[in-house]
């Protein structure tokens, strides 16, 4: 993001990482400050929350604001710098992108400011003609997933359904819905931060010192992580680590692969990498899982 030349070319880098990462049915994007700085040493008008770097703040908060979708926007994205030509971005047309008399039985939605009686649950924005009462009482203001009634009073006010956790249109009906967005300071953030209780038991480093991916086989994961460097590629982000005490990237990971051998650019940049990698990746990962490669 920090060599694009003006502010719209950096908005559209972060469309086009967003527009491969929906592509790709990607479940979490981490973002790293490669070089480990915080917010004061980086120059430049974006002005970032935290203490990461400006560039990183603004990518995350343009992917967060394409996986979000379009009749939610003004719920949870005010006006903001960053965000300027976001409005021009290609959509991610995700699953979860619903238009407003589509039938489906999840949906994402928004709590609704509005009293409910005592004993009935809050109503929820989910994008449709009709608001939907949910099973519970929760504050104004949160995203939730709703799963709908199979049966609805077509004649009612409201539509109804149940608040289920964010993955189980994804775990439970196959659909893929959308990606979470991470920020870490450094490249061992990547890592340690994880969400998930037993940890990413894959992680594939990308760098054309790796090994050739087209003669890999990926071994059976639950959740597998591909690390993707800058444009002084992972090198850069392991020197620049306080935390690691090593020169080689590929210690770190478990597979350490060039998934792009015999380039004719001395450089790939990460736009590109995230593309070339997850589609030569995608066959061996439907091989670990050929049930869903079906769906």
């Amino acid at each position: 993001m920090d060599n694009a030349q003006s502010p719209e070319l950096r908005t559209y880098l972060a469309g086009q990482i967003a527009r491969a990462c929906a592509v790709f049915c990607v479940d979490e994007v981490v973002i790293f400050d490669e070089l480990g700085e915080d917010a004061k040493s980086i120059e430049g008008e974006f002005k970032g929350i935290g203490k990461k770097g400006q560039a990183c703040v603004q990518l995350a908060r343009i992917l967060q604001y394409l996986e979000c979708p379009q009749y939610l926007r003004k719920s949870f994205f005010p006006k903001h710098q960053d965000l300027q030509f976001a409005g021009l971005l290609n959509p991610l047309d995700s699953p979860h992108h619903m238009r407003i008399d589509e039938e489906a039985e999840f949906r994402e939605g928004v709590v609704l400011d509005r009293p409910s009686k005592p004993g009935k649950g809050s109503f929820v924005n989910c994008g449709m003609r009709k608001n939907v009462q949910i099973d519970k009482q929760l504050k104004s203001g949160l995203r939730v997933t709703v799963q709908l009634n199979k049966c609805q009073n077509k004649e009612g006010k409201v539509y109804k359904g149940v608040v289920v956790a964010p993955h189980v249109p994804r775990t439970e009906a196959g659909l893929y819905w959308g990606y979470s967005v991470r920020l870490a300071s450094c490249l061992s953030a990547v890592l340690t931060e994880c969400p998930y209780k037993d940890g990413y038991d894959l992680t594939v480093g990308t760098s054309e010192r790796g090994n050739n991916a087209d003669h890999i086989t990926l071994p059976a994961f639950r959740h597998m992580l591909v690390v993707f460097g800058g444009l002084q590629g992972l090198e850069a982000s392991v020197d620049a680590d306080e935390n690691l005490n090593i020169t080689d990237p590929g210690v770190l990971f478990d597979l350490y692969l060039n998934t792009c051998p015999g380039q004719g650019s001395r450089t790939i940049r990460t736009e590109e990498a995230i593309l070339i990698s997850l589609s030569g990746l995608g066959q061996k990962i439907s091989a670990v899982f050929p049930d869903q490669s079906k769906g």
